[in-house]
């Protein structure tokens, strides 16, 4: 089942000289439930601007986006903001976790912000922090957490609404190999545990390897690449 698709998706920009660049040219990309996507490429080639698009966190010069079978094409921006917040979780290179909460009160806080229950939203993060291998580490700030766990705490936080949708954007970017690996194989059993749609933006060869597919954006446009040139 489709869970994540754009159709024709293209950005353009007006440079500084007045002239359209075109970023991201006629993209059309499906991502199925339990199906793991790397993107590749160049730096400035539009990974996170495709990223965002896909994300409902911009709109598009052209196409469409749709998540878990919905168009947000012509949402208006309430809406766009109230059907992401439900179906997509989002993971960057920096974690963005708030420092002066726990790693249990920062996976709770999409909860509380939805307006669920305090007990319900506990419980939940709970199970996730769990899930991520932080069972013993909830009530710790994330300056008491290595990079790696703070990772981690931030992937449960993206999980907290039960999405659809799991979108990263170089996650590993800024983690050691051995904090990294772990980090990959968690991506890995989330997407097929979950049944996620995930796509993740990625210059990390073992990382992209992880992926049942592998893209490569350049010059606006998405083509597949074999495993063995993708990682080599």
């Amino acid at each position: 089942m489709t869970v994540l698709e754009a159709r024709a998706l293209t950005k353009t920009y007006i440079g500084g000289d007045g002239g359209t660049i075109k970023v991201l040219d006629a993209i059309d990309l499906r991502v199925a439930r339990g199906e793991m996507v790397a993107i590749i490429g160049s730096s400035g080639a539009g990974k996170s601007t495709l990223l965002h698009l896909l994300g409902a966190l911009d709109r598009p010069t052209a196409g469409e986006v749709l998540i878990d079978g919905r168009s947000i094409a012509a949402l208006p921006d309430d809406a766009i903001s109230a059907l992401r917040n439900r179906t997509v979780g989002f993971v960057f290179q920096f974690h963005h976790l708030l420092r002066e909460f726990t790693a249990l009160e920062n996976v709770m806080m999409p909860l509380r912000i939805a307006g669920v229950e305090e007990g319900q939203a506990q419980r939940r993060a709970m199970t996730l922090l769990e899930r991520v291998g932080l069972a013993g580490r909830v009530q710790h700030r994330p300056g008491a957490l290595s990079g790696g766990e703070q990772q981690r705490t931030a992937v449960a936080r993206a999980l907290a609404s039960d999405p659809a949708v799991l979108l990263a954007d170089e996650p590993s970017g800024n983690l050691d190999h051995q904090n990294s690996e772990r980090l990959h194989e968690l991506f890995s059993e989330l997407a097929r545990e979950l049944e996620l749609g995930m796509v993740i933006v990625t210059h990390n060869r073992s990382l992209a390897a992880r992926a049942d597919r592998i893209l490569q954006l350049e010059d606006g446009r998405l083509t597949q690449v074999d495993l063995p040139e993708a990682v080599a």
